[in-house]
């Protein structure tokens, strides 16, 4: 566990959670609100779902371009607003 995981509250790593698991949040945008990355944030998913779930969580997030900023610029949508929070989020 790097020590930026183990700096972050349960209420940081509900949000990452949940930001993980929102489409149109990039890793990037995790990165950036809480210094991890990609690798980081599997390792905490990892650890912190169920084994079931973390699996469907991978397979909804591998390859998916909206999950990597350079990707997701490279497309159509590209020019869209991109949320850097998900919707239930505070503050």
């Amino acid at each position: 566990m790097s020590d930026r995981e183990q700096e972050l509250t349960r209420g940081e790593i509900d949000r990452v959670i949940m930001m993980a698991w929102e489409d149109r949040t990039s890793f990037d945008a995790i990165r950036d609100q809480f210094g991890l990355s990609p690798g980081e944030v599997i390792k905490l998913m990892r650890r912190e779902m169920k084994p079931s779930s973390f699996k469907m969580w991978r397979k909804r997030t591998q390859g998916r371009t909206t999950k990597h900023e350079a990707r997701f610029v490279e497309t159509d949508a590209g020019d869209q607003p991109r949320r850097f929070r998900a919707k239930s989020q505070r503050g």
